[in-house]
């Protein structure tokens, strides 16, 4: 029978070990971060795009409602709300909700008939179009994360 000499398995056992903590316990907070970062991401594309209207200085209006809606006033970029908002779980899938609570938000979305009901004023599909262009982002995102996530990992 050969010999096949001596082996120390240690470093392997270290690695089999941060394998097992970051599948049991780091993969959910890495989860739970991707989700916000996509969710900033999302509003960092909509936020822009959302169209602040245009009022003469005599009429006391202030433009802007719609836009500030997305973060509901509360914060001034947004990264920051994204941070703030709740993460839920369901199964293998995660998700956040957006939403912009401005009443007459989904009409400057999708478009609405004029008053009378003689026109149509066509929608501006801000999230629909940030949406797309987060889905075609979203796998780079995510994957650049995943790369360093696991270069942590494994170099510890």
């Amino acid at each position: 029978m050969a010999k096949w000499g001596s082996a120390d398995f240690k470093e392997l056992k270290k690695l089999q070990a941060r394998l097992k903590q970051f599948s049991e316990i780091e993969f959910d907070a890495f989860c739970y971060a991707c989700s916000k970062e996509l969710a900033a991401r999302l509003l960092s594309l909509v936020i822009p795009k959302t169209p602040v209207g245009k009022y003469p200085k005599k009429s006391g209006k202030n433009g802007g409602t719609l836009r500030r809606g997305w973060t509901a006033g509360k914060a001034a970029n947004a990264t920051a709300y994204a941070e703030g908002l709740r993460v839920a779980k369901s199964g293998n899938t995660y998700s956040i909700e957006l939403v912009n609570p401005v009443e007459y938000a989904s009409y400057v979305e999708y478009g609405h008939r004029t008053r009378g009901g003689t026109g149509w004023v066509e929608g501006r599909y801000m999230l629909t179009i940030s949406e797309e262009q987060l889905r075609q982002m979203a796998p780079a995102i995510l994957e650049r994360k995943l790369q360093a996530k696991l270069k942590e990992v494994f170099n510890v």
